[in-house]
């Protein structure tokens, strides 16, 4: 029975029912976390054998550099094409980062901050300088922008991605308005794969700013989870066709393809914006971690073994998925409680309970011993104005600790959605 058609006796037995099977729960100490999308330890498993690339005792690049010493300031021409073709540039529009695309995001935003975009004017030296947020999102973009007191402005998610209609008014009208926060693909934390039909308004995007530039973040690019997956458009080809081929930078990383402590991390755009980039890179850093880079050309070789390896992720995670799939589907929908994406890519499951209640599962999952994401964190300053938006990040406990993570988070689900109920009758 949907839980708001119960009556207050029948809410009032429900809600004893589901604290005692809490308290239960409760008591038996347990220490589970599923608050962050890290792989688990079969998935980091899987790259294990890249720390013998080595044993032949070559550690020469393609173009003759020893990349156990100084220089090639953007990456080494080899890891330049095999990670160009995972995020869709050229090999020369471009830059091999260290192990963080985070990183990568950070100095992009830092730059234009001391230095401007492409001779701009420093957005230090501007009154206000704002950005759009796809919402719900990624806690850490919010971070980035936060820490420079840049002014962040919620942009409703659909399923084609963020609203349109209201990023194009937003970005003509106001020149104060320097950027966007995009996770296209398998988007974090709601899995949506943005439309054809909202890549190229995204590339047509006519901003008042000339320094406005979109963060396109495809971070889950090749992370699928069916055999049936969902792609976007070349967002930078799509750009060119329409002469905006400054509009964009383009991350990526394989934090979690092989080692998120020890990955490779990329940024790609327009060669006008890469080569600017470059000239002030050079200041903080002579070079990267090319033996890292070349590590992992000599692992993967091509960019579709790098896919077959993901394949091998797929394996292991996409049954958990299925397992909180299966779980809240069987003792959440029936109740009318909550809704959830079934996501065909990434890392995390989106979850909204009925308003004013997340902050609530949260806290009880938590003093029962399961973390999760906290709730608001997938908003700017960690707001949720509605209260309801929870991350499920399932891939790095064992599928048996999932098992009890979940059943416990339903039953914090319902316990919290009877309160909520039953202070309304």
């Amino acid at each position: 029975m949907n839980l708001s058609q119960m009556t207050k006796e029948q809410l009032e037995a429900f809600r004893d029912e589901n604290q005692a099977l809490y308290d239960s729960f409760k008591s038996q100490g347990l220490c589970l976390n599923m608050a962050r999308g890290n792989p688990c330890k079969e998935q980091l498993e899987l790259s294990v054998d890249m720390l013998n690339v080595f044993d032949d005792g070559n550690f020469i690049s393609s173009c003759g550099t020893d990349v156990r010493n100084y220089g090639m300031l953007d990456g080494i021409p080899e890891a330049k094409k095999l990670f160009s073709e995972m995020i869709g540039v050229n090999e020369d529009e471009i830059i091999i980062f260290g192990n963080s695309s985070l990183n990568a995001m950070f100095f992009a935003v830092q730059t234009a901050f001391n230095k401007g975009v492409l001779g701009g004017t420093p957005w230090s030296k501007l009154d206000k300088v704002k950005f759009l947020c796809p919402v719900p999102g990624y806690d850490r973009h919010f971070k980035v922008t936060e820490f420079f007191g840049i002014e962040m402005i919620n942009i409703p998610m659909s399923s084609t991605g963020p609203d349109m209609d209201m990023i194009e008014k937003l970005v003509a009208e106001d020149d104060s308005i320097k950027g966007i926060w995009c996770v296209p693909q398998y988007s974090n934390p709601d899995g949506i794969s943005y439309s054809d039909e909202t890549v190229k308004r995204f590339a047509a995007l006519k901003p008042a700013a000339k320094d406005f530039r979109i963060f396109w973040d495809n971070a889950y690019c090749i992370h699928h989870l069916t055999d049936s997956p969902e792609y976007i458009l070349n967002i930078l080809e799509e750009a060119k066709k329409v002469g905006n081929e400054d509009i964009v930078y383009i991350f990526g990383s394989t934090s979690k393809i092989t080692f998120p402590g020890a990955g490779v991390a990329v940024m790609g755009g327009s060669k006008k914006n890469i080569d600017d980039l470059k000239k002030h890179l050079g200041i903080s850093i002579i070079s990267y971690d090319k033996m890292n880079q070349l590590r992992h050309v000599k692992f993967f070789g091509t960019f579709d073994n790098m896919l077959a390896h993901m394949k091998k992720h797929m394996a292991i995670i996409a049954p958990k998925f299925k397992l909180v799939c299966d779980i809240l589907n069987k003792e959440i929908a029936p109740l009318g409680i909550g809704s959830w994406t079934d996501p065909k890519g990434g890392y995390f499951i989106s979850f909204n309970a009925l308003n004013g209640c997340a902050k609530r599962i949260v806290q009880l999952c938590s003093e029962a011993g399961v973390t999760l994401t906290g709730a608001g964190a997938t908003f700017p300053y960690g707001v949720d104005p509605d209260d309801k938006n929870i991350r499920l990040a399932p891939t790095y406990p064992p599928i048996e600790d999932l098992q009890k993570a979940m059943e416990l988070f339903v039953i914090c689900v319902k316990l919290v959605s009877a309160e909520k109920l039953l202070a309304e009758k």
